[in-house]
């Protein structure tokens, strides 16, 4: 019912964002920290990188939030041994966040619609988890609130896939 709550507000341009200047390397750091232990026990690596990075004016709730719907998305499609790569760096006047893995992938015909609502595409991705389709959707709205985009790339089914945040400086 959040999820939906949060969608509506950022339809309607009316959600309220408690900007302040965030240390990049301490929001990927938290961000990580909170998906540790799931990682642990699915046996996944978990490992950020990123340093001498430039305070960003952001909602720190609102960002750790995209955070992890990125990070559980990446988790619940990464089997056990691969490695998911919490990242951020600076590309002139904006900084990217990146969650990369080496999970199922997205095929080509699904890449354009990850992100809308209830979206839940490919074969890999048509697991009973009890998720509603809503987090990636959720994350491009915030994004987009912020100021910023969000994309994905991935080279097919089997090889990963990495969304990549971008927010102004």
């Amino acid at each position: 019912m959040e999820d939906l709550r949060t969608l509506s507000l950022t339809d309607a341009g009316e959600l309220l964002l408690h900007r302040q200047p965030v240390a990049l390397q301490a929001l990927l750091e938290r961000g990580a920290a909170a998906f540790r232990h799931r990682a642990e026990q699915k046996k996944v690596t978990l490992q950020v990188k990123a340093e001498g990075l430039p305070e960003i004016n952001v909602d720190p709730e609102r960002m750790a939030q995209v955070l992890g719907n990125l990070l559980s998305n990446a988790l619940r499609y990464t089997p056990q041994g691969g490695r998911i790569t919490l990242s951020a760096r600076r590309q002139a006047d904006a900084v990217v966040l990146a969650v990369q893995d080496s999970g199922a992938g997205i095929s080509p015909e699904a890449l354009p619609h990850v992100f809308e609502r209830f979206y839940r595409g490919d074969a890999a991705r048509q697991q009973q988890d009890g998720e509603s389709g809503l987090g990636l959707a959720i994350a491009r709205s915030l994004v987009e609130t912020h100021g910023g985009r969000i994309t994905v790339h991935s080279d097919g089914l089997g090889c990963g896939s990495t969304f990549a945040v971008y927010l102004p400086l």
